[in-house]
């Protein structure tokens, strides 16, 4: 990691084209159990582009159920105002009891099923004939990169019917061919010496074996885990936790921009 980077990859972040014309943005989904990090990540993601602390995506300070009921999209401003071709989509986190997502509405909105703003009941999925469901979604509707949300200090304390949903949701993902990644939060509570230091992050057994741990829960390989430290009590932005952020944002967007690529100009999902 070239900790005087942090410039250089914002700039190519906002300097990042997409060449089809039928796509405005590239969609990313974030999933992960209750109190991962979902919201505080999209939140930290807006803070490095605008380089101040900012609340679009709320998020719950006490824990407990999921803070987020609806499904919704998070648009990044650009130095002109206008948004960056890439948006990030917050859903309700997944729990071990019924008071969370349910998998099928995760896996409805990686198909694009979901229209915006769609109130998540977790006894009832989805079906066609509810209101808010896109019986026909257009290829910018659909995801390309679902991005699990990891706890470094709770991956060992997962539930198992939280890790089961998740899979669900990854295997369903895979039938579609959208890569998937993990960005791993939390990592200053599972090592002291990224606490004391966050430039430690890369160099840490400690972290290294949560990402290991995280890896083999889901399946997904070692370079498509990124740890980052979420903007959480700061009241100022910080290079280094910048650096991070944007690192794995930098990753996921062009790992859902060559999905696009791949994908045919009327590509449609129409069943279920």
């Amino acid at each position: 990691m070239n900790w005087g980077k942090k410039d250089e990859i914002e700039q190519k972040l906002r300097n990042f084209r997409l060449h089809n014309p039928n796509v405005q943005f590239v969609r990313i989904l974030l999933v992960g159990e209750v109190g991962a990090g979902k919201s505080s990540f999209i939140n930290s993601v807006n803070n490095a582009f605008q380089r101040r602390i900012t609340s679009r995506a709320l998020v719950d300070g006490t824990g407990g159920t999921s803070f987020t009921k609806v499904y919704k999209t998070h648009y990044i401003e650009g130095e002109d105002g206008s948004p960056l071709p890439f948006v990030l989509n917050d859903i309700m986190g997944i729990e071990a009891t019924q008071s969370g997502a349910h998998e099928k509405d995760i896996i409805k909105a990686l198909h694009g099923f979901l229209e915006e703003g769609y109130k998540l009941n977790p006894a009832f999925p989805v079906s066609p004939n509810d209101p808010g469901y896109r019986s026909n979604p257009a290829l910018e509707d659909q995801t390309f990169c679902l991005v699990n949300i990891i706890a470094a200090d709770k991956v060992s304390l997962m539930h198992n019917e939280v890790i089961v949903k998740l899979k669900k949701i990854r295997q369903a993902a895979t039938d579609l061919n959208i890569p998937q990644v993990v960005v791993m939060t939390r990592p200053d509570f599972a090592c002291p010496l990224v606490k004391d230091k966050l430039q430690k992050i890369y160099t840490s057994k400690k972290i290294k074996e949560k990402m290991q741990e995280s890896s083999n829960l889901l399946g997904i390989p070692m370079n498509h885990i990124f740890p980052v430290k979420n903007y959480h009590e700061e009241i100022n932005t910080n290079d280094d936790m910048d650096l991070l952020i944007l690192t794995a944002l930098d990753q996921i967007v062009h790992i859902a921009a060559d999905e696009l690529k791949g994908r045919p100009v009327t590509s449609s999902f129409h069943t279920e």
